[in-house]
């Protein structure tokens, strides 16, 4: 298969051969280019999250380059004035926190290279972002929203919230809300791949454009992918049901919230094992089915404990919970954010008279 450097850099030379057309319509090129990275980019992702659990930082450290060129091929067509160049400056500086570390001053005084150029990033873009924000001090985000506002003032004030999205993020990271790194690195790219609405080529916009004020993007797609969550239990009983499993009420139970395996395959699979045996006030020994995941995933050693003692008591299949990572639910919630847009736009009107 081809390496990360590989597919981002066909996507990149693709996108240079485009500049030759950018007077066509920029606007529709650079938002289906946007698309074609957004499910390479979070295909390969997924793909790496699904077998390894885990995506290094140098996937989205090279899936970066495309958003930078694209990025600046926008800003090129709209000319805007250098603080807004910076603004996104401060946006790509921001996230590169989340996989290269923040600077700091100590280590910056070390000589530590790397810190005092990012240090130095940082000071550059704060100086854009003020130097902007006396620039377009006149308007305001409600002058935006009823289109009052300039094309350079709503880029600017775009980008800002972009801002504010990325800090959103990494904070539920900090507080867990977000559990995987990977995840929280997947939306804060989605959100320098698409700052605004403007740059999502959605196809049916008639519910967006009967609501003014939509959630960003990036937390779109994670609301989507957690309506595919939904479908979990409805999949699992299938499964379970297909495989023969189900065969008492207690395995009815257990059937839309876990998968029926053989023991056998435990090792391998990304899992937590369920079932365990239990010893009686008689002392006669029992299967037991946990219905929720042990909070602490088991040690290898504990593991081939646990296993050892099912396999001494006979079982032969057991109860599992699935580690599914939000990755794979991102990945196809691609579709419904291009089809639709804001999940919110297209809910709200059918709740509200």
């Amino acid at each position: 298969m081809p390496s990360n450097d590989a597919l981002a850099w066909a996507v990149f030379k693709v996108i240079g051969d485009m500049d030759s057309t950018m007077d066509v319509d920029s606007d529709h090129i650079l938002g289906w280019t946007r698309m074609g990275v957004l499910m390479l980019c979070m295909g390969w992702a997924a793909w790496f999250d699904h077998k390894e659990r885990r995506v290094s930082n140098e996937h989205w450290i090279v899936w970066s380059k495309p958003i930078v060129f694209i990025w600046s091929l926008d800003l090129l067509i709209q000319q805007p004035h250098w603080s807004v160049w910076l603004t996104v400056s401060a946006l790509l500086a921001y996230a590169s926190g989340s996989v290269i570390g923040r600077p700091t001053v100590r280590d910056a005084r070390r000589g530590d290279r790397v810190d005092q150029f990012v240090l130095v990033w940082y000071l550059l873009s704060a100086i854009g972002i003020i130097a902007a924000a006396v620039r377009f001090s006149s308007t305001s985000p409600l002058d935006v929203l009823v289109g009052d506002a300039s094309s350079e003032a709503t880029l600017w004030w775009s980008y800002i919230g972009a801002l504010f999205t990325l800090f959103v993020i990494d904070l539920a990271w900090r507080f867990r809300f977000i559990h995987g790194g990977a995840d929280a690195k997947a939306l804060m790219w989605v959100t320098l791949l698409f700052p605004s609405w403007d740059a999502v080529p959605v196809h049916f916009t008639t519910s967006m454009d009967e609501i003014i004020l939509h959630l960003p993007p990036s937390l779109s797609l994670l609301i989507w992918g957690g309506f595919l969550f939904i479908l979990i239990p409805f999949v699992l009983l299938v499964r379970n049901t297909i495989s023969g499993s189900v065969k008492s009420f207690s395995d009815l139970t257990m059937s839309w919230m876990a998968l029926s395996i053989p023991l056998n395959s435990v090792h391998g699979r990304h899992v937590w094992i369920l079932t365990d045996t239990m010893e009686m006030p008689n002392g006669e020994t029992i299967l037991n089915h946990r219905k929720r995941a042990p909070r602490r995933t088991p040690s290898d050693e504990e593991l081939n404990e646990h296993i050892e003692r099912l396999e001494a008591f006979g079982a032969e299949r057991i109860w599992v919970s699935l580690k599914l990572p939000l990755l794979l639910f991102l990945f196809p919630a691609i579709a419904p954010l291009w089809l639709i847009g804001d999940p919110m736009a297209a809910i709200l009107p059918l709740i509200l008279p």
